[in-house]
Formats: structure tokens, C-alpha cells, sequence
């Protein structure tokens, strides 16, 4: 009896120190999450994507608009620091922007706002009746803010990112101003252990 309980006690630290290691990210992880699973919307392009079609990459997904003042293109210029400082690491970063503009924000416009900032960034537009059910998967909050004249509307939204694995699943969310060298170790780190 003694003989056994000391061979458990001999092997149990030695299988506890050959397991991996668990991964620790600075922006807040979220895994196995049962929201943010996929999106079928039109890029910039006028091409249907889903998330499949970026396997293989790190997925990050911001939620906007092209008239936003100051935390869109913030969030943007931010995305377009962190590829620069992965590298050639770079090239397994897929950038999407998704408008809770639909209404003025034409692909034509999506695309020339794109331009601004990666010329691999893609830029996506649901339908306007699909933001409710798009928003409801993502869990986003967004709200149409009446301006002086019909067209002069803003938009309230939330303003975080979501980063999926190279296989498609949702792993982080990112809060609004992480900054740019804190993204890139974590999207290193799901690139390692992809």
C-alpha cells in the first residue's frame, strides 16, 4: 500500500510538468465562447466570406463605420501597427472591419476606407435587415444617433476586437485601445500554437 501511494506521489508531479503548458493572454480570453461563430457578408470586393475562408490565419474583427470620428480609424491605424510589428509574421494576420453603417456605407466606400489603412485589410457589409442578427451573434451593441439633418446621423457601437485562432474559433476579445505591441504577442501566441 505504501509502495503505491508513493509511486503516485513520484509520477503525478513528473506528468504535471510534460503536460503544456497553459497559455496566458493579456486581452481577455474567451474561449469556447457559444457566440461570435461565423458571418456570411459581402467584402469590399462584392465576395461572400466566412470565417473558413481564413483558416490557416489569425481572424481580428472590428465592428464600425467609414464616418466614424476617432475610435474606428483609431482602431484600424492600431491593426495596421500590430502587422507591422509581426513581420513577416504579418502575413498570417486577417484584418476584418464589419460596417454597422449599411446604409451609407456603400462597397465602393468600404473599399476606398480600406485603402487608408492595409491593402489586405477587408472591409465587410451586411444587409441592413441582417445587423440585427449579425449584432446578436457578436454580442454588439450599436445604435443610430439622429444628427442635424437625415444623412448627418452617427453611430454608437461597441468598440472591442475579436481574435480567432488559426482554425476559426473565437479566442480573445480585445477592449478599445489595447495597444498595438500587447496584440501582437497574443496573436503571436495562437499563431505558436496553431
Amino acid at each position: 500500500m505504501m509502495l503505491g501511494g508513493l509511486f503516485v506521489g513520484l509520477v503525478s508531479p513528473a506528468l504535471i510538468a510534460c503536460s503544456p503548458e497553459a497559455q496566458t493572454f493579456k486581452n481577455t480570453d474567451i474561449t469556447g465562447a457559444k457566440y461570435a461563430q461565423d458571418f456570411h457578408l459581402k467584402d469590399h470586393n462584392g465576395k461572400v466570406r466566412g470565417l473558413a475562408e481564413f483558416r490557416g490565419k489569425v481572424t481580428v474583427v472590428f465592428f464600425g463605420f467609414t464616418q466614424c470620428p476617432d475610435v474606428c480609424p483609431t482602431s484600424m491605424t492600431t491593426m495596421a501597427e500590430v502587422k507591422r510589428l509581426l513581420g513577416e509574421q504579418g502575413d498570417a494576420l486577417q484584418v476584418v472591419f464589419i460596417t454597422v453603417d449599411p446604409e451609407r456605407d456603400t462597397l465602393p466606400l468600404l473599399k476606398e476606407y480600406m485603402s487608408n489603412f492595409d491593402p489586405t485589410f477587408l472591409a465587410l457589409r451586411p444587409e441592413p435587415a441582417e445587423l440585427p442578427s449579425l449584432a446578436a451573434e457578436f454580442k454588439l451593441y450599436y445604435k443610430k444617433v439622429e444628427g442635424k439633418t437625415p444623412t448627418s446621423y452617427s453611430m454608437d457601437h461597441s468598440a472591442g476586437k475579436f481574435i480567432f485562432d488559426t482554425q476559426g474559433q473565437v479566442r480573445l476579445f480585445s477592449q478599445y485601445g489595447t495597444e498595438a505591441s500587447v496584440l501582437k504577442d497574443d496573436i503571436q501566441k495562437l499563431l505558436k500554437v496553431s
